[in-house]
Protein backbone atom coordinates (compact mmCIF):
# COMPACT_ATOMS: atom_id res chain seq x y z
CA UNK A 1 0.00 0.00 0.00
CA UNK A 2 2.53 2.27 0.83
CA UNK A 3 4.25 1.93 -2.38
CA UNK A 4 1.26 3.09 -4.41
CA UNK A 5 -0.34 6.35 -2.44
CA UNK A 6 -2.40 8.03 -5.13
CA UNK A 7 -1.85 11.54 -3.23
CA UNK A 8 1.60 11.07 -3.72
CA UNK A 9 1.34 12.02 -7.47
CA UNK A 10 1.43 15.67 -6.45
CA UNK A 11 4.88 15.52 -4.98
CA UNK A 12 7.97 16.71 -6.80
CA UNK A 13 9.30 13.53 -6.26
CA UNK A 14 7.54 10.03 -5.48
CA UNK A 15 9.24 9.09 -2.00
CA UNK A 16 11.87 5.73 -2.17
CA UNK A 17 11.07 5.05 1.09
CA UNK A 18 8.10 5.26 3.46
CA UNK A 19 7.90 3.62 6.67
CA UNK A 20 4.64 3.27 8.74
CA UNK A 21 3.45 1.73 12.43
CA UNK A 22 -0.08 2.06 12.92
CA UNK A 23 -3.31 1.29 10.83
CA UNK A 24 -2.35 1.59 6.85
CA UNK A 25 -6.04 1.59 6.15
CA UNK A 26 -6.65 5.65 7.13
CA UNK A 27 -4.68 6.15 4.00
CA UNK A 28 -7.66 4.54 2.57
CA UNK A 29 -9.87 7.19 4.23
CA UNK A 30 -10.83 10.98 2.86
CA UNK A 31 -8.42 12.99 4.56
CA UNK A 32 -8.02 16.90 5.45
CA UNK A 33 -4.46 18.15 6.30
CA UNK A 34 -4.15 20.85 9.20
CA UNK A 35 -0.99 22.31 10.11
CA UNK A 36 -0.04 26.03 11.81
CA UNK A 37 2.34 27.40 14.21
CA UNK A 38 3.61 26.11 17.43
CA UNK A 39 2.72 28.68 19.98
CA UNK A 40 -0.85 29.17 19.14
CA UNK A 41 -3.58 31.61 20.84
CA UNK A 42 -6.03 30.47 23.16
CA UNK A 43 -8.59 31.25 20.00
CA UNK A 44 -6.42 29.19 17.59
CA UNK A 45 -6.18 26.01 19.51
CA UNK A 46 -9.87 26.05 20.47
CA UNK A 47 -11.15 26.18 17.14
CA UNK A 48 -8.49 23.99 15.58
CA UNK A 49 -9.63 21.56 18.10
CA UNK A 50 -13.53 21.71 17.31
CA UNK A 51 -12.19 21.51 13.90
CA UNK A 52 -10.58 18.51 13.51
CA UNK A 53 -13.18 16.88 16.46
CA UNK A 54 -15.57 17.44 13.83
CA UNK A 55 -14.30 16.49 11.02
CA UNK A 56 -13.35 13.06 12.63
CA UNK A 57 -16.74 12.28 13.86
CA UNK A 58 -17.82 13.30 10.14
CA UNK A 59 -15.79 10.20 9.04
CA UNK A 60 -12.77 11.97 7.74
CA UNK A 61 -8.59 11.60 8.84
CA UNK A 62 -6.77 14.60 9.83
CA UNK A 63 -3.23 14.63 8.70
CA UNK A 64 -0.71 16.54 10.77
CA UNK A 65 2.92 16.86 11.68
CA UNK A 66 2.53 15.93 15.12
CA UNK A 67 4.56 19.04 16.32
CA UNK A 68 3.27 21.38 20.00
CA UNK A 69 0.61 23.67 19.30
CA UNK A 70 -1.90 23.40 16.33
CA UNK A 71 -0.42 19.83 15.07
CA UNK A 72 -0.99 18.40 18.56
CA UNK A 73 -4.24 19.79 19.27
CA UNK A 74 -5.39 19.11 15.73
CA UNK A 75 -4.64 14.77 16.45
CA UNK A 76 -6.09 15.17 19.88
CA UNK A 77 -9.28 16.85 18.33
CA UNK A 78 -9.44 13.70 15.70
CA UNK A 79 -9.02 11.44 18.56
CA UNK A 80 -5.75 8.89 18.19
CA UNK A 81 -8.09 6.68 15.81
CA UNK A 82 -8.60 8.76 13.33
CA UNK A 83 -5.24 10.69 12.67
CA UNK A 84 -1.97 10.27 10.86
CA UNK A 85 1.49 11.72 11.85
CA UNK A 86 3.82 12.43 9.33
CA UNK A 87 7.44 12.60 11.56
CA UNK A 88 10.48 14.46 10.53
CA UNK A 89 12.54 11.58 11.67
CA UNK A 90 12.47 8.20 11.84
CA UNK A 91 9.21 6.35 12.78
CA UNK A 92 11.32 4.65 15.99
CA UNK A 93 11.77 8.79 17.25
CA UNK A 94 9.02 10.07 19.37
CA UNK A 95 9.55 13.50 18.30
CA UNK A 96 9.39 16.18 19.96
CA UNK A 97 9.41 14.54 23.10
CA UNK A 98 6.59 16.58 25.02
CA UNK A 99 4.05 14.83 22.69
CA UNK A 100 5.59 11.21 23.14
CA UNK A 101 2.82 10.04 25.13
CA UNK A 102 0.02 11.46 22.21
CA UNK A 103 2.29 10.23 19.48
CA UNK A 104 2.96 6.42 21.24
CA UNK A 105 -1.13 6.87 20.95
CA UNK A 106 -1.49 7.53 17.59
CA UNK A 107 0.63 4.52 16.44
CA UNK A 108 -1.13 2.47 18.55
CA UNK A 109 -4.33 3.25 17.63
CA UNK A 110 -4.04 5.95 14.25
CA UNK A 111 -1.01 6.11 12.18
CA UNK A 112 2.93 7.04 12.34
CA UNK A 113 4.79 7.57 8.74
CA UNK A 114 8.16 8.75 8.12
CA UNK A 115 10.42 9.33 4.46
CA UNK A 116 13.78 8.35 6.96
CA UNK A 117 15.11 5.51 8.51
CA UNK A 118 14.94 4.50 11.96
CA UNK A 119 17.31 6.32 14.21
CA UNK A 120 17.04 9.31 11.89
CA UNK A 121 17.18 12.60 14.32
CA UNK A 122 14.90 15.65 12.71
CA UNK A 123 17.12 18.21 10.95
CA UNK A 124 15.87 21.57 9.64
CA UNK A 125 16.04 20.50 6.35
CA UNK A 126 13.53 17.11 7.25
CA UNK A 127 10.78 19.37 8.58
CA UNK A 128 10.46 20.93 5.10
CA UNK A 129 10.63 17.41 3.35
CA UNK A 130 8.11 16.08 6.07
CA UNK A 131 5.68 19.52 5.29
CA UNK A 132 5.62 18.03 1.45
CA UNK A 133 4.24 14.93 2.85
CA UNK A 134 1.78 16.25 5.26
CA UNK A 135 0.10 18.31 2.38
CA UNK A 136 0.19 16.04 -0.46
CA UNK A 137 -1.63 13.46 1.67
CA UNK A 138 -4.79 16.10 2.40
CA UNK A 139 -7.75 16.56 0.13
CA UNK A 140 -7.13 20.09 1.06
CA UNK A 141 -5.21 22.29 3.01
CA UNK A 142 -5.93 24.28 6.85
CA UNK A 143 -3.70 26.41 7.87
CA UNK A 144 -5.47 27.47 11.40
CA UNK A 145 -2.70 30.09 13.02
CA UNK A 146 0.92 31.20 11.36
CA UNK A 147 3.08 34.19 10.63
CA UNK A 148 5.08 35.02 7.68
CA UNK A 149 8.26 33.79 7.53
CA UNK A 150 7.25 30.59 9.52
CA UNK A 151 8.21 26.68 8.75
CA UNK A 152 4.36 26.77 7.64
CA UNK A 153 4.43 28.97 4.54
CA UNK A 154 6.28 25.88 3.04
CA UNK A 155 3.63 24.13 3.78
CA UNK A 156 1.17 26.60 2.16
CA UNK A 157 3.95 26.58 -1.11
CA UNK A 158 3.74 23.55 -1.19
CA UNK A 159 -0.36 23.51 -1.36
CA UNK A 160 0.04 26.83 -4.21
CA UNK A 161 2.12 24.26 -6.41
CA UNK A 162 0.22 21.43 -6.32
CA UNK A 163 -3.35 23.62 -6.58
CA UNK A 164 -4.81 22.27 -3.58
CA UNK A 165 -7.79 24.55 -1.69
CA UNK A 166 -6.23 25.90 1.27
CA UNK A 167 -8.83 27.07 4.40
CA UNK A 168 -7.58 29.03 7.57
CA UNK A 169 -9.71 30.44 10.11
CA UNK A 170 -10.57 33.87 10.02
CA UNK A 171 -8.00 35.97 12.50
CA UNK A 172 -7.67 39.32 14.01
CA UNK A 173 -5.69 42.42 12.70
CA UNK A 174 -2.00 41.89 13.54
CA UNK A 175 -2.54 37.98 14.21
CA UNK A 176 -1.92 35.25 11.91
CA UNK A 177 -0.03 37.59 9.42
CA UNK A 178 0.39 34.80 7.07
CA UNK A 179 -3.38 33.36 6.95
CA UNK A 180 -4.46 37.07 7.12
CA UNK A 181 -2.12 37.69 3.33
CA UNK A 182 -4.07 34.49 2.02
CA UNK A 183 -7.18 35.63 2.11
CA UNK A 184 -6.07 39.30 1.20
CA UNK A 185 -4.60 37.81 -1.73
CA UNK A 186 -7.42 35.23 -2.75
CA UNK A 187 -5.21 32.26 -2.22
CA UNK A 188 -7.28 31.05 0.54
CA UNK A 189 -10.65 31.01 2.07
CA UNK A 190 -11.88 31.28 5.60
CA UNK A 191 -13.58 28.65 7.53
CA UNK A 192 -17.03 30.88 9.28
CA UNK A 193 -18.83 27.76 9.70
CA UNK A 194 -17.22 24.34 11.06
CA UNK A 195 -20.61 22.87 10.24
CA UNK A 196 -20.89 24.22 7.03
CA UNK A 197 -17.11 23.56 6.27
CA UNK A 198 -17.33 19.98 7.26
CA UNK A 199 -20.16 18.72 5.03
CA UNK A 200 -18.20 19.57 2.36
CA UNK A 201 -15.84 16.45 2.76
CA UNK A 202 -18.16 13.65 5.44
CA UNK A 203 -18.97 10.92 5.41
CA UNK A 204 -22.78 10.64 6.03
CA UNK A 205 -22.54 6.98 7.27
CA UNK A 206 -19.89 8.18 9.85
CA UNK A 207 -22.05 10.66 11.26
CA UNK A 208 -24.99 8.21 11.78
CA UNK A 209 -22.57 5.38 12.95
CA UNK A 210 -21.34 8.05 16.00
CA UNK A 211 -24.50 9.17 16.34
CA UNK A 212 -26.07 6.22 17.64
CA UNK A 213 -23.21 5.24 20.06
CA UNK A 214 -20.16 7.07 21.56
CA UNK A 215 -18.33 4.16 23.66
CA UNK A 216 -16.74 6.88 25.78
CA UNK A 217 -19.82 9.06 26.56
CA UNK A 218 -21.58 6.01 27.41
CA UNK A 219 -19.10 5.01 29.35
CA UNK A 220 -18.78 8.27 31.07
CA UNK A 221 -22.55 7.81 32.22
CA UNK A 222 -20.88 5.59 34.80
CA UNK A 223 -19.22 8.50 36.32
CA UNK A 224 -16.32 7.00 36.42
CA UNK A 225 -13.24 8.35 38.53
CA UNK A 226 -10.86 10.62 36.13
CA UNK A 227 -7.89 8.62 36.21
CA UNK A 228 -9.43 5.35 35.34
CA UNK A 229 -11.64 7.20 32.62
CA UNK A 230 -7.50 8.78 31.36
CA UNK A 231 -6.14 5.18 31.62
CA UNK A 232 -9.24 3.59 29.03
CA UNK A 233 -9.22 6.55 26.64
CA UNK A 234 -6.67 8.80 27.11
CA UNK A 235 -6.79 10.68 24.23
CA UNK A 236 -10.41 11.47 24.25
CA UNK A 237 -10.59 12.75 27.51
CA UNK A 238 -8.58 15.61 26.97
CA UNK A 239 -10.35 15.79 23.73
CA UNK A 240 -14.13 15.56 25.27
CA UNK A 241 -12.18 17.89 28.56
CA UNK A 242 -11.52 20.51 25.49
CA UNK A 243 -15.03 20.47 23.74
CA UNK A 244 -17.07 21.15 26.89
CA UNK A 245 -18.67 17.49 26.37
CA UNK A 246 -17.68 16.18 30.20
CA UNK A 247 -16.37 18.41 33.50
CA UNK A 248 -14.67 16.96 35.93
CA UNK A 249 -16.17 17.27 39.72
CA UNK A 250 -14.04 15.93 42.76
CA UNK A 251 -12.34 13.51 40.77
CA UNK A 252 -15.13 11.77 39.30
CA UNK A 253 -16.14 12.36 35.21
CA UNK A 254 -19.48 13.75 34.50
CA UNK A 255 -21.18 14.11 31.13
CA UNK A 256 -22.45 17.76 30.40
Amino acid sequence: MLENIKELVFMNKYPKNISSSGNLELLQKTKISIVGTRKPTKYSREFTQKLSSALSKSGICIVSGGAMGIDATAHLGAGSSNTIVVLPCGIDIKYPSVNKNLLSEIEKNGLLLSQFESGFKARPWSFVTRNELVVALGEVLVVCEAELNSGSMRSIEYALKMKKDIFVLPQRLGESSATNELLNSGKAKAIYNIDEFVSRFADKSEIISHAIIDKFLEYCKTNPTYNDALAKFPSRVFEAELSGEIEVINGKILVV
